[in-house]
């Protein structure tokens, strides 16, 4: 049972982030900022595919109409990324923005972040500090050299030290960087040294293989550490990729359950049905099922039995054929053709 971290909890729109709250998955759209319709259709299909808080990038006031549109698209809540132009999260406020994301680094001086912290507190909006290793203030760069996790450590909490000053603590905290040692020690520096919800990715990781294992290995350390209240997997690739990633990162560390976990062997030369094939087919099939089942898809009956054993139910292959598992107790032997259908029938009656 992993002891997350103690943190306050901070509210965005209809979303609870930090303290016991469940760990939320997020995504940012990808469509050019001016493009309405479009941001709107991506911010839909986010949605539906569970995506729990969506940001887009709100770049100049034209954009700000883009943010108005989305955030009536959908029913989860809309954060506005701004960078340079704090006049934008002003205008992104009053468009009903639920969270703000400003990178300390770019905003411009303390006030202009102090015209965005009386803003939010107005409108009960609360502020995500983005620190990036990319964007650091050029006068720690000077101090520590590069943009270690020490430099970005300081850089967040001389921002929230800012909002602090201005009597603001709807925060959440994020410190990325697309070196992985780098993100998890300079996150580990900032959960000791303050109680915000942390807001938890690697940067720039990649397309998606590589961003998957970056993001699993970063993400993934500090979860188990207890630490992190809501999670983005960065990738050059759809945003839909993004969400489905969280969610089995979160399922990989035991965090969620209320979802199937399927657990399949790598098939060898004893393997005498498609297993390939099957698995994928047994992981979409069941993707949408919301039971807290461990299901085994085996190859032979080396190991078949026994992983099944450990699992609720599963399936272990034959020569074309497949033996339906249960607890480790056989129930039934069925065609190749019909493996599917039959562990699906005895799954819904769970």
């Amino acid at each position: 049972m992993i002891e997350r971290r103690k943190s306050r909890v901070v509210k965005a729109g209809n979303v609870k982030i930090g303290g016991k709250n469940p760990i939320t998955v997020q995504s940012m759209l990808n469509v050019p900022a001016h493009d309405k319709e479009g941001n709107v259709r991506q911010a839909v299909a986010l949605e539906k595919a569970g995506c729990e808080i969506i940001r887009l990038t709100v770049p100049d006031r034209e954009a700000v109409n883009t943010l108005y549109e989305v955030k009536n698209a959908v029913n989860i809540p809309v954060v506005a990324d701004i960078h340079f132009d704090y006049r934008c999260a002003l205008e992104s406020v009053l468009a009903g923005a639920d969270k703000i994301r400003i990178n300390p680094g770019n905003i411009g001086d303390e006030d202009k972040v102090r015209a965005v912290a009386e803003a939010c507190r107005l409108h009960g909006v609360p502020i995500r500090i983005g620190v990036n290793s990319g964007s650091l203030e050029k006068e720690l760069l000077e101090k520590y050299g590069s943009p270690t996790p020490e430099a970005m450590a300081e850089s967040a909490m001389r921002h929230i030290a800012l909002l602090e000053k201005n009597d603001f603590n709807d925060i959440v905290v994020s410190i990325k960087s697309s070196d992985v040692q780098k993100m998890v020690k300079a996150y580990r520096l900032v959960a000791e040294r303050c109680d915000y919800p942390l807001h938890l990715g690697v940067t720039e990781a990649g397309t998606l293989n590589s961003a998957l294992v970056k993001s699993s290995i970063g993400i993934g350390s500090l979860l188990l550490d207890g630490i992190g209240d809501t999670i983005r997997v960065s990738m050059t690739a759809d945003p839909i990729n993004e969400v489905k990633a969280g969610f089995d990162i979160l399922k990989a560390a035991g965090i969620k359950t209320d979802c199937v976990q399927i657990v399949s062997c790598p098939t060898c030369g004893r393997t005498k049905i498609n297993l390939i094939e099957l698995a994928d087919k047994i992981e979409r099939a069941l993707s949408d099922v919301k039971k807290p089942l461990k299901v085994a898809v085996m190859g032979c009956v080396v190991n078949g039995p026994g992983e099944a054993r450990e699992a609720d139910i599963g399936v272990a292959g034959g020569d074309g054929c497949g033996v339906i598992f249960k607890n480790g107790e056989v129930l039934k032997k069925v065609p190749e053709a019909e493996i599917i259908d039959s562990l699906l029938e005895e799954i819904n009656k769970m």
